[in-house]
């Protein structure tokens, strides 16, 4: 990171720039959570319908990110992350002024273009730093990062009780405009080796799609990541149907699993390049299955508030926080010539994944049911994601001791 000055547009962004531009995309995805209910009635449809603002922009997010790493591998992140940014704010405008629920949701699946703060944050590092140095400093940007996840949903939970769900996003719109700005200032290009072509990017994705070694950091993110969609999915109605929280308690629920986050990233960040890759996924992973068999075990002790639902699940937020940034940062490194590509691909396969479960996870809750199916789909997750970090761990392996018998 030598060389790295703020307000510099001839040299790699600041650390902070990073943080706060995966943080406004973080923003767009929860911040309205608490609203879903009201929205619903608002735009007199039913909250399944509601629910499509989250698997919609998720399904949207995925497709995206099969194309904005190649297209920042072919132009540079520059470009690509400040269109992003200005398409996103139009389209949360669209979504605030909207006047019926097709065009808030042309307007939410628009804003998923934003993924690219989540796509071009790693690649950046990934361009900026070794592939040693990677995974802890994924683990720092996250950490900044999961602080707007901790407190946009609180945030917009009070914003609709005092102003109506429009202004969450309009605070979004607002937020995007000052990263546009400091984007701009701040972001001097980092992809030193354009490709010759977009289509270069896709007939270099088989050399990808054929490594062991990228199908499993990809599966570990996938599965590890569908553990916080699971919750995204149904965690709106189990606050506000079972549980009927207002929309501004709802909200603070949200702060548990964030602030897990935040403290696995911050381990992440300390111990990752001590520890190894591959044991940091397996750990996290662990850590997430013990918080949902905790969630799963309260009630039969006779624990059955909102508090023995939420706050075991802020173990999901540590184990993903030890987790993704090692999952990530192996993921692009595995051909590191194709790096947004790669962020881009195993984006899209994380994701798809995500609005599969959140679709998934939404569905099978019903008052009747209670908080029960929703922690099974969590659980097979979380044990589907220990599985694929111990095989990511054993490709690892082999792959270092093929490296040492090639030098030997």
């Amino acid at each position: 990171m030598t060389g790295v000055k703020f307000l510099d547009r001839t040299t790699p962004p600041h650390i902070a720039t990073l943080v706060l531009v995966s943080g406004v995309a973080a923003l767009c995805v929860n911040i309205f959570l608490p609203s879903l209910a009201a929205m619903a009635v608002y735009f007199e449809t039913d909250y399944a319908v509601m629910q499509f603002a989250v698997s919609g922009y998720l399904a949207a997010t995925a497709i995206l990110q099969l194309v904005i790493g190649p297209l920042s591998d072919l132009f540079g992140r520059r470009p690509v992350l400040l269109a992003a940014l200005v398409i996103m704010i139009a389209a949360t405008i669209v979504c605030a002024l909207a006047p019926n629920v097709t065009v808030f949701m042309i307007g939410r699946v628009s804003q998923a273009v934003i993924a690219s703060g989540f796509v071009l944050s790693r690649a950046i590092v990934r361009d900026m730093v070794p592939a040693d140095r990677a995974a802890s400093m994924i683990g720092y940007v996250t950490m900044g990062m999961s602080v707007v996840p901790m407190i946009g949903p609180t945030i917009g939970g009070f914003l609709n009780d005092f102003s109506g769900w429009q202004s969450s996003f309009l605070l979004v719109a607002c937020c995007g405009l000052a990263i546009l700005f400091l984007v701009f200032f701040d972001l001097g290009e980092t992809n030193r080796q354009k490709s010759a072509s977009f289509s270069e990017q896709f007939q270099a994705w088989p050399q990808l799609l054929r490594s062991a070694r990228f199908w499993g950091y990809a599966m570990t993110s996938t599965f590890t990541s569908g553990l916080f969609f699971s919750f995204l999915g149904g965690a709106p109605f189990v606050g506000s149907v079972l549980y009927e929280l207002t929309p501004a308690i709802l909200g603070m629920q949200f702060f548990f699993m964030a602030g897990g986050y935040m403290l696995g990233n911050f381990l992440s960040g300390r111990y990752a390049r001590q520890i190894g890759i591959p044991v940091m996924m397996l750990a996290g992973n662990v850590i997430s299955t013990i918080g949902i068999m905790g969630a799963i075990a309260l009630p039969f002790l006779g624990l059955n508030s909102h508090y023995e639902f939420f706050l075991p699940l802020a173990l999901i937020g540590v184990g993903n926080g030890v987790t993704l940034p090692s999952a990530n940062a192996g993921m692009v490194n595995v051909q590191p010539h194709l790096a947004g590509s790669a962020s881009g691909l195993g984006g899209a396969l994380t994701i798809g994944g995500g609005a599969a479960l959140s679709v998934l996870a939404s569905s099978l809750l019903s008052k009747e049911a209670g908080t029960m199916p929703l922690l099974m789909v969590m659980l097979l997750n979380a044990v589907l994601a220990l599985m694929a970090s111990a095989y990511t761990g054993i490709q690892e392996r082999r792959h270092q001791e093929a490296m040492q018998q090639g030098k030997a």
